[in-house]
């Protein structure tokens, strides 16, 4: 009984198509689910069978090919101490934040985090909002005129009202670029937003822009210099990463969900566009 159910019930033809659709796109930086969510007309088995496939070899992709198939190692213990101006934590601690969100359901999140290169070298400022669009800014140094000015080329591009709409309330935090929040927060003469800070070393405070990161690092592995990059070459991949399919989006992207939400206004300020699924690329030959 147990030699019957030995291997795949399948033959070698259809194996070898599976294989033919599904290779590529995973050496592309793609998910099984993605892949299959966007090919479902010709692939045509279910997820669990596609990892079945995989775990038992009978597919040339690997476990060690699949984006989400990592280790991670144990979270370490921190001794709590900030490195922003304390000044700027008053009323913005996470503490705060939760009071305030208790005073205001239903408002959407943005989280606010900066992705490194080399030391000393190039940074990206990365935005999550609503519906998992990540902006993405290439910055020449670390530093809190570098965000504000980000902020700025934003609140210049879509106006005010957008600009509220767009960013309720920002949780970001204890880097020393992130700073001078009251230049984040007022734009023109109105108070458009409101920043607050995660605890130290609380990265799980905001987890969906880390999540976001991972997508990133398949394509800007970590200690990799961004001094050659330019905003052109983020702009290509905030469009491939915004382009790829999301299970929290009912397998929508969030460049579908965030245009039908918001309209284009941004996205065509910031020139993103929309990928194919098929052509999503999120691997380091994507930027070479």
């Amino acid at each position: 009984m147990v030699e019957s159910r030995v291997g795949v019930e399948v033959s070698p033809e259809e194996i070898e198509r599976l294989d033919r659709i599904l290779k590529p796109l995973i050496d592309n930086g793609q998910s099984v689910h993605h892949a299959l969510v966007n090919n479902k007309d010709t692939i045509m088995v279910s997820e669990k069978t596609i990892y079945n496939y995989i775990e038992i070899g009978a597919l040339s992709v690997k476990n060690i090919d699949l984006p989400r198939k990592v280790r991670y190692r144990p979270r370490k213990r921190y001794q709590i101490s900030y490195k922003v101006d304390k000044q700027c934590l008053e009323n913005r601690r996470y503490d705060d934040y939760l009071k305030f969100l208790k005073s205001n359901r239903d408002i959407a999140i943005v989280q606010m985090d900066t992705v490194e290169g080399k030391k000393g070298g190039k940074v990206l400022l990365t935005i999550h909002v609503d519906t998992s669009f990540m902006l993405m800014f290439i910055r020449d140094s670390n530093d809190s005129r570098s965000v504000t000015e980000c902020f700025r080329m934003i609140y210049d591009a879509v106006g005010a009202e957008y600009f509220k709409k767009l960013f309720p309330v920002i949780l970001t935090d204890n880097g020393s670029e992130f700073s001078d929040p009251s230049n984040i927060e007022i734009q023109g003469e109105d108070k458009l937003t409101n920043v607050f800070y995660c605890l130290p070393y609380s990265a799980f405070q905001k987890p969906e822009i880390e999540n976001n990161h991972e997508l990133i690092r398949n394509v800007i592995p970590k200690g990799t210099s961004m001094d050659a990059f330019n905003q052109e070459d983020i702009t290509l991949l905030m469009s491939h990463v915004n382009s790829y399919t999301r299970k929290k989006l009912n397998d929508q992207s969030p460049f579908d969900a965030f245009s039908s939400r918001y309209g284009f206004k941004l996205i065509n300020t910031l020139g993103i566009s929309r990928i194919e699924p098929n052509d999503v690329i999120l691997k380091p030959k994507l930027l070479k």
